[in-house]
């Protein structure tokens, strides 16, 4: 783990921290091989995938309606009822997102502008299944669409050696409102919702998170479907002063790393004694964490650092851009004013992350690898197109006649300024 004051990171360590690289670059060649087959073979291409991979031997890739209702006998009532509350606060945060689905205004007198907001035809959520079962992802990619109105949405997640889903997995997929469910994953998945087969018909957008196969198969099929934004291994960068409590901070950077051994943990600490606090809670609580190995080489390349001010942490947050953010001063509020970058941010004491993950609402789809810079968190937006629209009356394009005519004619487009007064020429 790197513990040192951030005025004397050295380059190499920077690189590391601000890069976050997750060997893409390594796994394109299998990658695209897997994507030919699927194009050139189809659904073969998909068993065998199936098979290598996930040990299961199918005849069917389509979840039955059968197999969906039977899951939710095998799950506990507890469970289906934690699942049930998290979709009605990520049905109600989405909602809140959803934009007028047609809107116009008046720019001058006679010209009127606005948009209309359209829900994509089909999309595909991809829902991880490889150490853990997710069930929350498939709430996350799924409810957004249906909020969305997107009329045809698809799920594809990895099978069980015995060729079944996660029955937790299937009950989400189900009751957040998928239409149809696949028992596939890794790169194939992504081809196979990506270019179509006999089984999978395509769709014009996939979104969900990944390992470093599914990330590179949705960036190397992106010239035939839309994607999210890239996702790597998760990641926290905690923000803190004083008033927090070192032993929180140590549980929530442990919390971060037992997603993943390439899971990243950063903690920005505004206090030396602070500092050392939750390194010493770490020492004593990460050992005995139910994913310790896991964990533990988390934290190989995770950090504790520390700031000379609110300015220099602040300086180094936006340039990390994490996928979550939390900040635990005394005045968070504050601070939020000067976040620029990050996927999520968490508020306070008793704001963790696995709030976000499961319960709150808000989207736990993000990018990650500083790609909170450029992209948003999987919100509502992701799931529509907008048509841009505009009414004009004669009075509107007699105020309008000079401004386009000058400019048609200054770029050599003189039918472009031809189509304008023809409309405006005195009629018997």
């Amino acid at each position: 783990m790197i513990t040192k004051r951030l005025s004397e990171l050295e380059d190499e360590d920077l690189r590391s921290l601000l890069s976050r690289d997750v060997g893409i670059q390594d796994v394109l060649p299998a990658v695209n091989e897997i994507i030919m087959e699927v194009g050139s073979k189809g659904d073969e291409a998909l068993f065998k995938y199936t098979e290598k991979f996930e040990g299961a031997h199918l005849d069917d890739l389509r979840v039955t309606q059968e197999e969906i209702d039977l899951s939710y006998d095998l799950v506990d009532d507890r469970l289906l009822e934690a699942l049930s509350s998290a979709a009605d606060h990520i049905f109600y945060f989405h909602n809140e997102q959803k934009e007028h689905d047609l809107w116009m205004s008046e720019a001058s007198p006679g010209v009127l502008v606005g948009q209309k907001v359209v829900p994509l035809d089909s999309v595909g959520a991809y829902v991880p299944g490889g150490r853990a079962a997710y069930p929350s992802s498939a709430l996350m990619t799924v409810i957004p669409a249906k909020v969305a109105d997107v009329p045809r949405i698809v799920v594809c997640t990895p099978p069980q050696k015995d060729g079944s889903i996660n029955p937790l997995t299937l009950a989400a997929a189900d009751m957040a409102g998928a239409d149809e469910i696949y028992k596939l994953g890794g790169a194939q998945a992504i081809a196979a919702m990506a270019l179509g087969t006999d089984s999978i018909e395509r769709v014009d957008k996939i979104v969900g998170p990944g390992n470093v196969y599914v990330t590179a198969a949705k960036m190397l099929t992106r010239g035939s479907v839309e994607i999210d934004f890239p996702a790597g291994p998760s990641e926290v960068l905690i923000l803190a002063d004083r008033t927090a409590d070192p032993g929180v901070i140590a549980a929530d950077m442990i919390a971060q790393g037992e997603h993943d051994p390439k899971s990243i943990s950063v903690f920005v600490s505004l206090d030396d004694l602070l500092a050392s606090a939750v390194a010493e809670e770490l020492n004593i609580q990460a050992p005995g964490a139910a994913r310790s190995d896991i964990v533990s080489e988390s934290l190989e390349h995770s950090a504790i650092l520390l700031a000379d001010d609110m300015d220099e942490a602040l300086d180094f947050v936006n340039a990390f851009a994490p996928e979550h953010l939390e900040i635990i001063t005394r005045e968070p509020m504050n601070v939020l004013r000067s976040i620029r970058n990050a996927g999520s941010v968490f508020l306070g004491k008793f704001t963790p992350v696995a709030a976000g993950d499961y319960a709150s609402g808000t989207n736990h789809v993000l990018p990650t690898s500083g790609y909170a810079r450029i992209f948003s968190g999987l919100n509502v937006d992701h799931f529509t197109k907008k048509m841009t629209l505009q009414m004009i009356t004669d009075e509107g394009l007699l105020g309008l006649e000079e401004t386009i005519t000058t400019l048609a004619e200054a770029e050599g487009l003189l039918a472009h300024a031809e189509s304008v007064r023809r409309r405006l020429e005195p009629r018997e």
